[in-house]
């Protein structure tokens, strides 16, 4: 990936942010555009960064942690993606901060390779889970009976892809159909499951053997 991904750092800790700055500064395509302590940080200056990518951790003092500042960044930011950082790894965790809408979750403890393998997928719109935590989403999201709800053949296609990461525009360049059209199934889709966001729809896909874990970058 030769564009630039611009970072923005989300830890109460100061040298914890630093040690990631020079980390990922030691790439050439990634530009680290902002730094905060706590949510209320976040939010107040994240229209300022603009970043492409969010690394949050999710204990912070003040009155909103990280994933109640995920869910707010997904809600006002959209397009920006975000990526759990954090120490923690228990169940309750990993499923609060899928359904605020992360692109990924890793551990502190993890490789430095595969924080920068999530920050790199999250840029391109798609999902990265720690290995340690995969299996909490199978064994979460496929507790409850599969909803009758039905996608025609080519929504089902589109689903799949974009369960994959791929956005619409390559998903449109696959199918040979326009951009618009694929923006299109992509509402059709979340409105007939009931789905907010394209995280969403990855553990969907995982949970009704859509796509497996094998197909993401785990």
């Amino acid at each position: 990936m030769s564009e630039i991904i611009r970072v923005a750092l989300v830890d109460d800790h100061r040298v914890v942010r630093q040690g990631l700055r020079t980390y990922l500064e030691s790439f050439d395509n990634f530009c680290v555009v902002g730094e905060a302590s706590s949510g209320e940080e976040t939010l107040r200056h994240l229209a300022n960064w603009s970043p492409d990518v969010v690394v949050m951790d999710l204990l912070m003092p003040g009155g909103i942690d990280g994933v109640e500042t995920i869910r707010r960044v997904r809600e006002r930011w959209p397009q920006t993606r975000l990526i759990a950082l954090t120490s923690y790894s228990d169940d309750a965790r990993v499923i609060a901060v899928l359904r605020a809408g992360a692109s990924g979750y890793v551990r502190k403890d993890a490789t430095p390779d595969i924080l920068l393998t999530a920050i790199r997928a999250a840029a391109r719109g798609q999902t990265l889970l720690d290995p340690a935590v995969a299996g909490v989403v199978l064994q979460e999201f496929t507790r409850d009976e599969k909803p009758e709800t039905t996608l025609s053949e080519r929504e089902q296609d589109v689903l799949k892809q974009m369960a994959l990461g791929y956005t619409n525009k390559e998903i449109a360049e696959k199918m040979m159909v326009s951009p618009e059209t694929v923006k299109t199934h992509v509402a059709n889709i979340l409105a007939k499951l009931g789905l907010a966001h394209r995280m969403q729809a990855v553990i969907y896909a995982l949970k009704h053997g859509v796509i497996s874990l094998d197909e993401l970058d785990i």
